[in-house]
């Protein structure tokens, strides 16, 4: 008999980069995740979609897996033409470290999953763990995290993946960190009252330090995206680190901007949200 186990993706609505200096970042969790399924066997033996078997091979060590045939899928996949930026990896960490017998608290499969995570990857804030195991909405910061109730965005693919790791190591490089943190963090705070507003200074904010930082945040996709958001009223930004991926947009007419959207031939992607976990 096998058994399941599930682990959500996520959707960084604000607070991207300041979040991996010890700022804060409002995630929402996505049915869009990894599943693992746990089949009987004499040996160890794993199995994912790419073939990448790094961080779930090193999140079953973590937690000392018995042997079995660790089988890991998407959950609930959307069709796209490459990956939309869910944190796949920081999703399979936490179906991994379920399906191999962790029996902790929710609080410390983060932790261990953060753990993982950045030992395989090199960095992470940890918030896509955050959401991959908690589900539901979350105010994340230095590792710790609480419920917050978030709005659904809109979602909107751009229409290419794009690499985190060289945008963070920009980040990382850039001397105008602290205020660019403090000035995120006042969005966040911001973000309850009036989303439209602080997403919309959010991007502007955001587009002034990949400037002066050197990174590749706009693309021809996302900057349409966003003027068609601004235009009917809204505001739209990446959720994550740019340059591709997927944009969220919060907006007065969901279902004319999604129109508007697909008529310049891009795809609203039919996202759903996961509930908190226990």
């Amino acid at each position: 008999m096998s058994a399941v186990s599930d682990a959500s993706g996520k959707l960084v609505l604000l607070g991207e980069y300041a979040v991996v200096d010890g700022g804060t970042a409002l995630v929402l969790a996505v049915a869009h995740g990894v599943r693992c399924t746990v089949h009987p066997a004499a040996v160890r033996s794993v199995e994912t979609p790419t073939g990448d078997d790094r961080f779930v091979t090193a999140a079953l060590d973590a937690v000392g897996a018995p042997p079995a045939r660790y089988v890991f899928t998407d959950r609930e996949p959307l069709d796209t033409r490459s990956k939309p930026g869910f944190g796949g990896s920081a999703a399979a960490v936490v179906a991994a470290l379920r399906a191999g017998g962790f029996a902790g608290s929710i609080d410390a499969l983060v932790a261990l999953g953060i753990h993982v995570h950045r030992a395989v990857q090199g960095s992470g804030s940890g918030v896509d763990v955050a959401a991959a195991a908690y589900g539901g909405g979350l105010r994340f910061r230095d590792g710790s995290c609480a419920r917050q109730a978030l709005p659904t965005p809109v979602v909107v693919y751009s229409g290419q993946s794009a690499k985190t790791g060289p945008r963070v190591d920009a980040w990382r490089a850039w001397p105008g960190r602290a205020a660019f943190v403090a000035e995120s963090d006042a969005l966040v705070e911001a973000f309850a009252d009036d989303p439209v507003a602080a997403t919309r200074a959010a991007w502007r904010l955001l587009c002034g330090m990949a400037e002066a930082a050197g990174i590749a945040y706009r693309t021809p996709a996302i900057d349409r995206i966003v003027a068609l958001a601004e235009g009917m009223g809204g505001a739209a930004k990446p959720s994550g680190a740019g340059g591709g991926d997927s944009v969220v947009a919060f907006v007065p007419d969901p279902a004319g901007f999604a129109a508007r959207v697909a008529s310049d031939g891009l795809d609203v992607l039919p996202v759903r949200t996961d509930p908190p976990r226990a």
